[in-house]
């Protein structure tokens, strides 16, 4: 079955499950380090409006009317878009879903005048992270990455035109 590709924005209610889930998936990989942050949550930390054009887009996947996948951008410099939210149900990875949003959103970022990306992943994410690499991306860190250590892994890619 395929997927319709919803270009959208935050506050349409079809993205609550994707902010949900990527809460819960958070709370359950980072659980006490969370709690310890200072200031906004991650999902906090940017006006809806830094997802929406000119600067950036929101993305969903929809089978049936089921949402499965879905990512987003914002403007990261004049040249680079920055990918956010970038999430899979859990009951329907492995299925390419997440290269799905990511390849869309590169072409939409390009659409848009962007000529490379930057995204992070989380220390305790490493299937973002093979992800990552084996789409084209260059990591910006050292490895091995250690799972006790907090910190962002951070990603770039320079898009074809």
């Amino acid at each position: 079955m395929s997927e319709e590709r919803i270009y959208t924005h935050l506050r349409d209610l079809r993205v609550t499950p994707l902010l949900e889930g990527m809460t819960l998936e958070w709370e359950t990989r980072y659980g006490a380090l969370l709690k310890q942050q200072e200031g906004p949550s991650e999902l906090d930390r940017y006006p809806p409006e830094a997802f929406a054009p000119p600067d950036g887009n929101f993305l969903l996947l929809i089978r049936g009317d089921e949402l499965v996948a879905g990512g987003a951008f914002i403007r990261h410099d004049e040249t680079t878009a920055e990918f956010k939210r970038i999430w899979t149900r859990p009951d329907l990875r492995r299925q390419g879903l997440a290269r799905k949003v990511l390849v869309e959103l590169e072409a939409q970022s390009a659409r848009q005048g962007y000529s490379k990306v930057y995204l992070s992943t989380g220390f305790r994410q490493p299937e973002a992270v093979n992800l990552y690499l084996r789409s084209g991306y260059t990591a910006l860190f050292e490895f091995p990455v250690d799972p006790d250590v907090p910190r962002l892994l951070p990603f770039e890619k320079h898009l074809v035109p």
